[in-house]
């Protein structure tokens, strides 16, 4: 998003909007979403080798690397934070398994898994997946814009309606689903680290 901010082409809440609209329908929707919702299952199921595998098809659908490393970092900072609030032996097996580097970390496998040992509802795990990434998007957009926070508030109201479509359509999905259509924002992920300045990596 950053890519686009810097060459003009988001500077209105509606470009905003539209951008938001693009990521949630052919990025999130048809894989990190998808992911969140089959890691939650595999973690339900105590499926270890079937949670190793979404990681693995998570780190290979990202093509840009900064994609990757975005997801990653993200990863790795969500379960620092979670890891000493629970005790779970498949979130203590799959911290061995990321400190000895067998395992990347993507932060939609441990939203899945995490979101499963609390006994969230898959579909609530799965809008509310949709609905941080969005208002990450948002609030980044609000700052580097800038667009005001009031702005930043009527384009999160504005995209409920499609993190809640989205939602439904992931509930629907299976991996054979999954694809990676954003090619444009893909393309921006590429070009963002060659930017003269950067505020955001993930």
């Amino acid at each position: 998003m950053e890519t686009y901010i810097q060459n003009d082409q988001i500077r209105t809440k509606q470009a905003l909007i539209d951008y938001c609209q693009t990521y949630l329908f052919h990025n999130l929707g048809s894989g990190d979403a998808i992911l969140v919702k089959e890691s939650h299952q595999a973690a339900g199921n105590q499926d270890f080798d079937r949670l190793i595998y979404l990681e693995q098809i998570c780190n290979a659908m990202k093509l840009a690397k900064e994609s990757r490393d975005g997801s990653i970092k993200m990863g790795r900072q969500f379960l620092q934070t979670i890891f000493p609030l629970e005790e779970s032996a498949l979130l203590d097996e799959y911290k061995r398994r990321f400190d000895d580097q067998q395992l990347k970390g993507h932060h939609a496998i441990l939203y899945g898994i995490y979101t499963a040992h609390l006994d969230i509802d898959i579909q609530k795990a799965v809008l509310t997946f949709l609905y941080s990434s969005v208002n990450g998007l948002i609030q980044n957009a609000v700052r580097a814009v800038p667009l005001g926070q009031h702005n930043g508030v009527q384009a999160m109201y504005e995209m409920l309606p499609s993190i809640k479509e989205t939602t439904n359509r992931v509930m629907n999905n299976t991996m054979d689903n999954m694809s990676n259509n954003a090619l444009a924002i893909e393309m921006a992920s590429m070009q963002h680290e060659y930017l003269f300045s950067r505020l955001f990596i993930s």
